[in-house]
C-alpha cells in the first residue's frame, strides 16, 4: 500500500493544477469504456458476488450515470462572493482539492460505490487509492484495467490506485496520515472502527454503514404499487443492499390482503443461476450470510413471538426470502441482518407508523405509500423520517445518482454522489482582498493610531 500512497500523492502536485474540465474529460472517456465493456464488467460482477445478471447492468450503468454527472460537475464547481463590512474589500469562498483520497467499499455494489467517490473525486482535483471487498477483488482488478488504459491515453497515470489487501489494508489506510479523507461502506461496526482511527489523527471521514429501511403501507394505498416496490425492495440483490426493505409497516386494515398479495408474489421468485435471465434471486455472498439468515429467523420465530409465512429454506448458498410477521418491533428487528428477511409489523396511526420507522439504530431509506397529500407531507416532515433519504410512493431501494446518498444515525451521516456532495472531497478557504488604501479593522476595531 504505501507505493500505491506516494504514487497518489506524488500525481496529486500535478493533478490538482489541470484544470477542471480538462479533468472532466478524463472522466468523460473513462465513462465512455465503461459503456464499451457494460456487458463484459457486469459478467464480472455477477459471477463473483452473485447479484442477477440485469442488476449488474444497471449497477454498470450507475457507474456510467455518474461519469456522465462528474464531466458536467467539472465546469460547474463553485465558490461564493460575500458581502464584506468593511470598506472596499472582496470576501469570498473558494475550494481546493484535499489530497490523495482513501476509498473503501463492500461486496454488494463493488464497482458503482467506488465510481460514485471516485468520478468526483477526481474531477475536484483528488487522486484516488480504491482499496476494494475481499469477496469482490476480480471486479476491481478488471476497472482499474479500464482506469490505468484510460490513464495512458490521456498523459495523467497515478491518479487511480488499487490496493488488493485484506482488512488490514483497510486499517492501515485509516492510520496513515497521508490520506486526509477515507471514504468507507459497509457495516456500522466496521465503520465505528474506521471512523474512530482516522478521528484520531484529525483526519475525515465519508461513512455509508447500516440500513434497516422500513415502508409504510397506509390504508388509502395503491396496493399494486406498494406489492411491486415492496418485493423489489426486500429481494433484489439477494437482499444485501444497504437500501434493501426490512421492515414492512402496514396500516391493520390492509395488512391481511397486502400480505395475500406478497406471498403470492413471492412464489413468483425464481432462485437460480443470476446468469439465467428469468432468475431474480442469486446466491448469498458467502455460508456466513446464509448462517445468519437462519439465526435470525430463528431467534424471530422461536424467542421472540415472529410468525415464519414464508421462506426459510436453505440450499447451498441459496435461501428462500422470508417474510415474518412479529407481534412488535424486538429487538432482531432492529437489528439488520444482511439478507432477505422482511419484518412485517402492524400499525394504526400514521404517528405510531412514523415512530416504529424511526425507532432503529440507523437511518438510510424510507418510503411510505398513500394517496393522501396530507400523509405524505407529513412523513416527509421534520415530524416524520429521521432517515437520509424518503420517498413517497418508491421504494426504499435504487437511489439516482443526481441525488446525493447516504443516511443519519448509525448510517454514518455521509453522504455521496449527486447534489453538493462534492464537497466533502474539497477544503474551503475564505479569502478577503483589501482593495482600498487603508487598513480597517474587522468588527470595527480601533487598534493604535
Amino acid at each position: 500500500m504505501h507505493e500505491q500512497v506516494k504514487v497518489a500523492l506524488e500525481t496529486f502536485k500535478t493533478w490538482k493544477e489541470v484544470p477542471a474540465p480538462k479533468r472532466g474529460e478524463v472522466i468523460r472517456q473513462l465513462g465512455n469504456k465503461l459503456r464499451e465493456k457494460k456487458e463484459e464488467l457486469a459478467q464480472i460482477i455477477t459471477s463473483e458476488v452473485g447479484k442477477i445478471y440485469q442488476e449488474s447492468l444497471g449497477e454498470v450503468q450507475e457507474m456510467i450515470d455518474i461519469c456522465d454527472f462528474a464531466v458536467g460537475l467539472s465546469r460547474q464547481l463553485y465558490g461564493l462572493t460575500i458581502a464584506s463590512e468593511r470598506y472596499r474589500h472582496k470576501m469570498t469562498e473558494q475550494w481546493h482539492p484535499l489530497g490523495a483520497i482513501g476509498v473503501i467499499t463492500a461486496f454488494n455494489f463493488p464497482g458503482a460505490v467506488w465510481a460514485w467517490n471516485a468520478a468526483i473525486a477526481a474531477v475536484c482535483g483528488n487522486t484516488v487509492i480504491w482499496k476494494p471487498s475481499e469477496l469482490a477483488k476480480e471486479t476491481a482488478k478488471y476497472i482499474h484495467a479500464i482506469c490505468e488504459d484510460i490513464s495512458k491515453e490521456t498523459g495523467h497515470e497515478g491518479v487511480f490506485n488499487l490496493v488488493l489487501g485484506d482488512k488490514g489494508s483497510g486499517h492501515q489506510m485509516a492510520r496513515d496520515r497521508r490520506i486526509p479523507l477515507i471514504s468507507f461502506t459497509g457495516s456500522t461496526k466496521a465503520g465505528r472502527s474506521v471512523s474512530e482511527v482516522v478521528a484520531r489523527r484529525l483526519g475525515r471521514s465519508l461513512l455509508e454503514l447500516g440500513g434497516n429501511n422500513a415502508v409504510i403501507v397506509a390504508e388509502d394505498a395503491d396496493l399494486d404499487l406498494a406489492t411491486r416496490a415492496i418485493l423489489f425492495g426486500a429481494v433484489g440483490t439477494n437482499g444485501q443492499r444497504c437500501t434493501t426493505t426490512r421492515r414492512l409497516i402496514v396500516h391493520k386494515d390492509v395488512s391481511e390482503e397486502l400480505i395475500c398479495r406478497l406471498l403470492k408474489a413471492y412464489d413468483q421468485v425464481v432462485i437460480d443461476d443470476p446468469m439465467y435471465e428469468k432468475t431474480l434471486m442469486g446466491p448469498l455472498i458467502s455460508h456466513k450470510a446464509v448462517e445468519k439468515y437462519e439465526l435470525a429467523l430463528k431467534i424471530a420465530e422461536e424467542f421472540q413471538g415472529g410468525e415464519v409465512l414464508y421462506g426459510g429454506k436453505v440450499r447451498g448458498r441459496y435461501v428462500k426470502p422470508a417474510l415474518v410477521k412479529m407481534p412488535s418491533q424486538t429487538a432482531i428487528v432492529k437489528e439488520e441482518t444482511f439478507a432477505p428477511i422482511l419484518y412485517i409489523l402492524e400499525y394504526e396511526t400514521l404517528e405510531e407508523a412514523i415512530e416504529i420507522n424511526n425507532d432503529v439504530s440507523q437511518g438510510l431509506s424510507s418510503s411510505i405509500f398513500t394517496d393522501s397529500l396530507r400523509k405524505a407531507e407529513q412523513f416527509l416532515s421534520a415530524v416524520g423520517s429521521d432517515c437520509g433519504i424518503a420517498n413517497v410512493n418508491i421504494g426504499t431501494s435504487g437511489a439516482e445518482i443526481g441525488g446525493a446518498f447516504g443516511g443519519e444515525k448509525d448510517t454514518g451521516g455521509g453522504r455521496e454522489s449527486g447534489s453538493d456532495s462534492w464537497k466533502a472531497y474539497m477544503r474551503r478557504q475564505t479569502n478577503t482582498i483589501n482593495w482600498s488604501d487603508k487598513l480597517p479593522l474587522a468588527q470595527g476595531i480601533q487598534f493604535g493610531d
